[in-house]
């Protein structure tokens, strides 16, 4: 074990001389209030470490200790449920050992609860063979998941001895013989350094989407099971509650939350709501399927940079279980900030905007660690990891680093836009400037499991919503009354859509979520009502008529219908569309 002294101190930054022995990213325990910090760079036998808790008051001549590892999180039951600061410390036993509100330094407490019990009913026998990731036990860790315990990476053997019955996440569970002959004891709970991948047997390409309830997502710019996407956007526009409504709607087993750097007060609305949610999946809390990590403004900035790597092992090791997980990290802009303030702290050469030059990389390398995978182990478990990552440019200038960098990673942008969201249009995605590349691979989904001119109709929308933003310039110049009839019914078809089927109140109970099969009956009135009534414009039915028509209100009103009666109801009223155009066309003669 490498120890050392202070040489200097700046910020979050520390120097610490005699630490020859230690290596880069070993987690060391800084002073003799063993404060903890990482080495990130060497120089000799001096080392940089970036302190992940408040060092006012250090001074120089005082201890530094290497603790000869590299940070890692503990996997195992306990997770799920669980709110933690950015490198995995559970804020309530924080508050329990410190005694007071204020967070304390030094406090030193297990990531996994040792206290608790949990049943352990194993999946193996006396004599199995066991490879690195086959599930060697069970743990019904809440009523929404089951823990499935894994064998560490880089375990083969024999099973010798396995247990039954409740125990310590820390208790020997399972004897295994290793090839080498050695043996090798296994407990519920296994560590993980944060910066680097767990493995997988095979990465396989997306094909299916990641279902979310969202209309202008699902229809507009799908994101797949596996895949990434950034929301972009400036202050107030809902990069929030976008990410707060996929995770309680989005077709994912588990929830990853990582409040990386936003404010204190968001984040507390976050960690009162998440436990009153209901699961919709389940009826019991969202809570039951969900991993918090809080690292607020007001907390340590060097914290910030660590929490987004501890959520995405986190979420890595759920995957290798074989579920479908979603992590939302809001926001990476504050993350690349702690970035930023560190590499001026250690007086590297800057890059643009004062970001450092390695900004892309390190965003890639995070990003990159999404995907759907073929777990480890021999049953052939497929997992997926999704990342919807916040972006929060200042002044909402996209062009700034940190969104380039993140546009050039993600596959799927979904911009938030002020403007819409001033007009109370939520969810605020310009559908104008946003996309999704995995709009092909997901159409045949869509076409395959939906219907087979989804994705024809997504296209009529979208064409309707582009002539639309032509045929407002020249109105701006020339006013309304310069357009064709044509023109303007489609100006209607185009309030219709934004207002009917993109604007979406996660507030109603029934809008907040939207079926596919909804989402399709709802699109194909919307297109009915344009293409019905350009036919009878056709036809000479009077313009305005067919803008006034009853029908309209029974279109906009299906968003509110239950799930249970949209069948009835789609037939009504495509009926009642069909009707009134034809009284229309007759007046028209």
């Amino acid at each position: 074990m490498s120890t050392g002294l202070i040489k200097k101190i700046a910020g979050p930054l520390v120097i610490a001389t005699g630490m020859r022995d230690a290596d880069m990213f070993d987690v060391v325990r800084v002073s003799d209030q063993k404060l903890i910090g990482e080495i990130i760079e060497m120089h000799g036998d001096q080392a940089s470490i970036q302190v992940y808790e408040e060092t006012a008051g250090l001074k120089p001549g005082e201890p530094v200790e290497s603790t000869g590892a590299p940070m890692s999180v503990e996997l195992g039951p306990g997770l799920i449920g669980s709110i933690y600061d950015g490198i995995q410390r559970p804020l309530d036993d924080i508050l329990k050992a410190a005694g007071s509100n204020s967070l304390q330094r030094g406090v030193a407490v297990p990531s996994l609860k040792r206290e608790a019990v949990w049943d352990f009913k194993p999946q193996v026998a006396v004599g199995d063979e066991v490879t690195e990731g086959d599930v060697f036990g069970t743990v019904q860790e809440t009523r929404a998941v089951l823990h499935k315990i894994l064998v560490p990476v880089g375990v083969n053997g024999k099973i010798k001895e396995i247990k039954e019955g409740s125990f310590h996440v820390d208790d020997a569970v399972a004897v295994v013989t290793l090839e080498d002959g050695t043996e090798r004891e296994l407990t519920m709970m296994q560590r993980w350094p944060v910066r680097k991948e767990r493995p997988y047997a095979k990465k396989i390409p997306p094909q299916t989407p990641l279902v979310t309830g969202q209309r202008v997502v699902d229809v507009f710019f799908p994101i797949a099971k596996g895949g990434v996407a950034a929301v972009p956007g400036p202050f107030g526009s809902g990069k929030t509650v976008i990410q707060h409504q996929l995770a309680k709607w989005a077709d994912a087993d588990i929830i990853v939350y990582i409040g990386c750097g936003e404010r204190g007060n968001e984040m507390t609305d976050v960690l009162n709501e998440f436990p009153e949610l209901k699961d919709p999946k389940t009826g019991n809390s969202l809570m039951e399927r969900t991993v918090l990590i809080a690292n607020t403004s007001d907390m340590p900035v060097a914290a910030r940079e660590a929490s987004i790597y501890t959520g995405i092992t986190i979420a890595e090791y759920f995957r290798d279980m074989g579920y479908s997980v979603a992590l939302m990290a809001d926001s990476t802009s504050r993350w690349a900030e702690a970035l930023r303030e560190m590499s001026g702290r250690l007086e590297e050469m800057p890059g643009e905007e004062g970001y450092p030059a390695y900004l892309g990389s390190r965003l890639a390398q995070f990003y990159e660690r999404a995907g759907q995978v073929v777990a480890l182990g021999r049953d052939a478990r497929e997992g997926a990891l999704s990342v919807i990552g916040a972006v929060s440019p200042p002044g909402g200038d996209i062009s700034e680093p940190v969104s380039q960098a993140t546009l050039r990673i993600v596959k799927v942008f979904w911009a938030l836009d002020a403007n819409l969201a001033y007009q109370r249009h939520f969810p605020a995605i310009n559908w104008l400037t946003s996309y999704s590349l995995y709009l092909d691979n997901m159409g045949k989904w869509f076409d395959k499991n939906v219907s087979d001119d989804w994705m024809s109709n997504r296209q009529q929308m979208m064409s309707i919503l582009q002539d639309e933003s032509k045929l407002n310039e020249i109105v701006q110049m020339v006013g309304m009354d310069a357009l064709s009839p044509r023109d303007r019914l489609k100006m209607e078809a185009a309030r219709s859509i934004r207002e009917d089927f993109l604007h979406q109140n996660s507030f109603d109970d029934v809008d907040t979520y939207t079926s596919l099969r909804k989402q399709y009956l709802l699109e194909k009135l919307v297109i009915a009502y344009y293409t019905e009534s350009e036919a009878a414009l056709g036809k000479n039915a009077p313009l305005q008529k067919l803008i006034d028509l009853e029908v309209r209100e029974a279109i906009g009103r299906f968003k509110y219908v239950p799930e249970d009666q949209i069948e009835d109801t789609y037939k009504k009223v495509e009926q009642q569309l069909i009707d009134e155009i034809a009284a229309a066309v007759k007046e028209g003669d």
